[in-house]
């Protein structure tokens, strides 16, 4: 039996009752688009029942919320983090090994204001979090700064698609901004849920535009050691070939 649900709810309204997703070492931003494999039984249960009661607009709606240690088979509403990202189920699909495949999507920002009675699967309540809409001209500064540094660290970071940049730069929201850019830096799970809890995108951008500037210092030194050691192995080469010709001429 499934406690304080309706089968005909608005999953959209504020304080509205939906399944939790625990989620190890990873976690969902509003606009992330990203697919995940499921295993646990109260995790697929969780699936399941948003997919049974999707909402007036035919979206499946659950709560993506991060655990505190990924490690963590079963469990407790105290091992999981209470500010997450609803999301919407875009597609879940049964694999052979009994486990699902499925594709989520980062609405926005919600907290969990309680957990309702359920033992098949999490059941929480939530409370959106609403962004801050600011506007100012250095807001907007903010803004091109963080386009700036992001150019750069795509440049030196081979591991980040450059049409990333693109899609990016096409961005000029500070929420949607920040929250994109974050998704491709890697950064500790901790140091992820914070940026998802700070509510100011402003705020969210200066501490983005901190963390980029440390990594392209770190791969600006990267980048001369490889060439350093290049240069040097190119050196030794070199040399192994002279002294081969050498010792070959002197046996003629």
């Amino acid at each position: 039996m499934f406690f304080g649900r309706d089968d005909k709810r608005d999953a959209q309204k504020r304080g509205s009752t939906i399944p939790l997703l625990p989620l190890r070492d990873i976690i969902v931003f509003p606009h992330m688009v990203v697919p995940l494999f499921v295993g646990r039984e109260k995790s697929i249960a969780a699936l399941k029942d948003a997919m049974a009661h999707k909402g007036p607009d035919d979206k499946a709606v659950i709560l993506l919320a991060a655990q505190k240690k990924a490690k963590t088979n079963d469990p407790t509403p105290e091992d999981i983090f209470h500010f997450g990202t609803i999301g919407h189920v875009i597609q879940l699909l049964p694999l052979p090994d009994g486990t699902v495949k499925v594709l989520v999507e980062g609405v926005r920002r919600a907290k969990v204001k309680k957990f309702q009675p359920n033992d098949a699967f999490f059941m929480v309540e939530v409370e959106d979090v609403e962004e801050q809409s600011e506007k100012s001209v250095e807001l907007e500064a903010l803004v091109r700064s963080v386009h700036s540094v992001f150019e750069a660290f795509v440049k030196l970071n081979k591991r980040i698609p450059p049409e990333m940049l693109m899609q990016v730069a096409s961005i000029d929201d500070p929420a949607r901004l920040a929250d994109t850019i974050v998704a491709h830096l890697s950064l500790k799970l901790n140091d992820k849920q914070a940026l998802l809890e700070t509510e100011s995108p402003a705020k969210r951008l200066e501490k983005l535009y901190e963390l980029m500037q440390g990594e392209i210092e770190i791969l600006q030194v990267e980048k001369k050691i490889r060439t350093r050691v290049k240069k040097q192995m190119e050196k030794t080469q070199k040399e192994y070939y002279l002294n081969e010709q050498m010792q070959a001429i002197q046996k003629e």
